[in-house]
């Protein structure tokens, strides 16, 4: 096609480092390149560390605007440089722009009992991240992320009226301690339900650690599952009948529970054998990791800063056979441009994922970007690691950016990717970083 035939002759002409004269200007000005145009627009990024000035990041401030719900990606799931971004961006916000939410692809239930040791002290984190963070979310359990955790925990301790929050807004568990309050609730404001209500969560309480639990819903037969979503969306209906009462937050509170109680089955309530049916599970989860974070938004009216992989914060899925619709382009529908997809690219460097295969976590180490991929060209901006706002990028990188490449997209297993992404269609700003590292895993 016509555009990928000149997105390559771009491309090498800035690998050549060409630069393309005009004839016709009077003062005999060069046109500008993909690489200058890129250059011009590009703002340092002094540092992925949190802590210290933070000056650099006034120009991701105004790129921002007044946003209410800001994505964070990553091109891996598990480089330090990617989460101690997110800490120092988020520290950052609190200060500067009244953030008070951080959010992470987490399950709901998990993001509660973060959000409780934050906000109170209640619990110890490096046990919630042992128990909480198994197989799918192994990734999460890092001193990164601990230390993140831990200054949410010496922010609130500093300033008790106006604390910080953390939520989860993944599907994929929901820990046993949400069954015990949805009982609880309907026990106290509804007895006469607590008989149906306990007969209808029957066999679906978790008795097991997270890790396993995923492991056998995974495993259990098609029918069953699809038997076991009947049962909690009745129960979920059940209490949408009941009249609120006096304590309207209560009543709130054990809706959502029961939601997410049931969002977890219906996560499972697909027949994975169908690549339809997969397909079509994929977008559920990313429809309500985003209506997880509209309602906690909007509940609590707090600034949200959304950690997720690249694919799960942009608005073009990677790969449309697999993930239809992705979590960015919902909210993007809810939220409309009080929502805004920050993307983030590295030229080399490593990261820690299994094999396709096997379950075993290596550290994976390629080597710089191929040619004729996007971050190819980023990595020859004059800058190190830089911000760039794609929406008001220059010519000719505005028409280059909207053009699909190859890009690394890396999720929990390699090789994986490069997938074609055109990068100022997926995210309104994009973070590049020459080289990254392997995130500290934490002993499990």
């Amino acid at each position: 096609m016509t555009w990928q035939r000149t997105g390559s002759i771009l491309t090498l002409l800035i690998t050549l480092g060409t630069t393309v004269m005009t004839g016709t200007a009077a003062a005999g000005t060069p046109t500008p390149t993909v690489g200058t145009a890129l250059d011009r627009a590009a703002h340092p990024l002094r540092t992925v560390e949190p802590g210290g000035d933070t000056r650099d990041l006034r120009a991701l401030d105004r790129m921002i605007g007044g946003a209410e719900v800001v994505g964070l990606g990553e091109a891996t799931h598990s480089s330090h440089d990617f989460f101690a971004l997110k800490d120092r961006v988020f520290r950052h916000l609190v200060e500067e722009k009244g953030f008070r939410t951080f959010a992470l692809e987490a399950p709901w239930s998990t993001g509660l009992r973060l959000n409780d040791y934050v906000l109170y002290g209640k619990g110890e984190p490096r046990r919630i991240f042992r128990e909480e963070f198994q197989r799918d979310y192994l990734w999460w359990n890092n001193t990164e992320y601990l230390r993140l955790i831990e200054w949410m925990r010496a922010y609130n301790v500093h300033h008790p009226a106006d604390p910080v929050r953390f939520m989860g807004d993944d599907i994929a568990w929901t820990g046993p301690e949400l069954y015990d309050a949805v009982k609880d609730y309907v026990a106290g404001a509804h007895p006469e339900l607590s008989a149906r209500i306990a007969g209808l969560y029957r066999g679906l309480r978790p008795t097991v650690a997270t890790g396993p639990y995923i492991e056998r819903y995974l495993n259990t037969p098609y029918a069953e599952r699809k038997e076991m979503a009947d049962r909690t969306g009745e129960a979920l209906e059940l209490l949408r009948r009941q009249a609120p009462g006096p304590d309207r937050e209560a009543y709130d509170w054990a809706l959502r529970d029961a939601s997410a109680i049931d969002r977890t089955a219906r996560q499972y309530a697909f027949d994975f054998e169908d690549p339809a049916q997969l397909g079509a599970a994929m977008r559920y989860r990313d429809e309500m990791m985003a209506a997880n974070v509209v309602w906690w938004q909007r509940h609590t009216g707090t600034k949200v800063l959304l950690s997720a992989h690249n694919n799960h914060v942009g608005y073009v899925p990677d790969d449309p056979a697999h993930y239809p619709k992705v979590q960015g382009a919902f909210l993007r529908d809810s939220l409309g441009t009080d929502y805004v997809s920050v993307g983030l690219t590295f030229d080399h460097g490593s990261f820690n994922a299994t094999g396709q295969d096997d379950d075993v976590i290596r550290r994976w180490t390629p080597g710089p970007a191929g040619p004729g991929s996007n971050e190819r060209t980023l990595d020859r901006v004059r800058l190190r690691d830089y911000v760039l706002d794609l929406r008001s990028v220059g010519s000719p990188a505005h028409e280059w950016l909207r053009q699909a490449r190859p890009t690394r997209s890396i999720g929990t297993a390699y090789p994986d990717g490069p997938n074609d992404t055109a990068l100022a269609r997926s995210y309104d700003i994009l973070v590049h970083l020459h080289r990254v590292e392997a995130a500290r895993l934490r002993d499990r």
